[in-house]
């Protein structure tokens, strides 16, 4: 393994060449190369970008009001992860809604929901179900369970998108792609295949140090070559076909619509919402949810580091008014965020 490593780091610290862009999709990529201490390797010609693989951060601001909507207006039990509750809504976050009164409570998985709606037939339980392909199999068995125990008292509110048509819109943004292994391992790789035949490249990468290493040094040298490519770096986990029973699951309980994503405004068929014949467990028509419209705050620029136009430190609320114990964006508040991950971290490399 030492070997690999070296090699990888021979083939990134010694790029000389024309500027490259490389754009990290996976937040916990962002955070997990800074950990580790990666961009302290790359040459001044290596830049790494941000994307929009935080599923909080790219969440938008509509949403986080529907949800204090149910909270206080429908006195729903609102039953979350807890990186979001602090994500802001148009007046205020779910903490501030908790602090008049919302019943609001953080839960591991949305079994943990189901679990509270079957042990409480009084309450209105809603579940909010925000995610990629990797969290929302997870979802669509909640509702199912639902279904089988017969509950009424409980539903979801979803927030679920899919990657494909967002590397669609990100095209042009990076000369290549560094894709989510743990997307990948349920989707599969065909649509990076897919992308490399349109011109867009990118590598699969996992999560650890030689993981990274080696996906970073694949990708500076095929860029070299200058013609599209896609290679899976991270093939212990992620296989061609993906995962079959998740991918039947998350079919046979929701399907594909156009949504909201932050940053990157209305993506057509990249979200995904309960079929018809679940329509008892979506919590907006459950609950009559109005047409709600989001405004974020003109100040924020959590947009602009969702498409790698900026980076975190390019903001000025940027570790000033804006900070993870008082976010002003949701880059700032999620684990997997790219403003949280400069502020942890960025100092120690200089903010590069």
């Amino acid at each position: 393994m030492s070997e690999i490593i070296d090699n990888a780091r021979e083939i990134i610290s010694g790029y000389k060449g024309k500027k490259l862009r490389i754009m990290e999709v996976c937040g916990t990529h962002t955070h997990e190369i800074f950990r580790l201490g990666i961009r302290n390797l790359l040459p001044e010609d290596v830049d790494l970008i941000s994307g929009p693989g935080c599923p909080v951060c790219v969440t938008p601001v509509g949403y986080i009001d529907e949800a204090i909507y149910l909270a206080l207006e429908k006195k729903c039990t609102i039953c979350t992860f807890g990186d979001l509750i602090k994500v802001p809504g148009t007046k205020m976050n779910m903490a501030g809604a908790r602090a008049e009164g919302a019943d609001i409570r953080p839960v591991y998985s949305p079994d943990d929901a189901v679990e509270l709606a079957k042990e409480n037939p009084d309450l209105q339980v809603v579940f909010l179900a925000v995610g990629f392909e990797t969290t929302t199999p997870s979802a669509c068995l909640a509702v199912k369970k639902a279904e089988k125990l017969g509950l009424k008292n409980f539903s979801i509110l979803t927030a679920n998108k899919t990657m494909p048509n967002a590397y669609q819109k990100l095209k042009g943004s990076a000369d290549a792609f560094l894709y989510p292994g743990h997307v990948n391992a349920i989707t599969g790789t065909a649509i990076c295949e897919q992308l490399k035949e349109e011109g867009v490249s990118g590598v699969v990468a996992g999560f650890t140090a030689n993981e990274l290493m080696t996906a970073l040094a694949v990708t500076i040298d095929n860029l070299e070559k200058g013609e599209p490519f896609f290679e899976n770096c991270y093939t212990r986990v992620v296989k061609p076909e993906g995962n079959p029973a998740a991918q039947k699951l998350m079919d046979e309980v929701m399907e594909l619509c156009d949504t909201e994503w932050r940053g990157l405004g209305i993506i057509e068929m990249s979200g995904m919402k309960l079929r018809a014949e679940y329509a008892d467990f979506d919590a907006r028509i459950k609950h009559s949810i109005p047409e709600i419209t989001g405004r974020p705050n003109p100040a924020c620029r959590c947009g602009e580091v969702l498409q790698g136009m900026c980076k975190p430190s390019d903001c000025p609320m940027f570790g000033k008014a804006c900070t993870p114990l008082h976010a002003v964006g949701a880059c700032m508040v999620s684990d997997e965020g790219a403003c949280a991950a400069y502020y942890t971290y960025g100092q120690s490399v200089g903010l590069k």
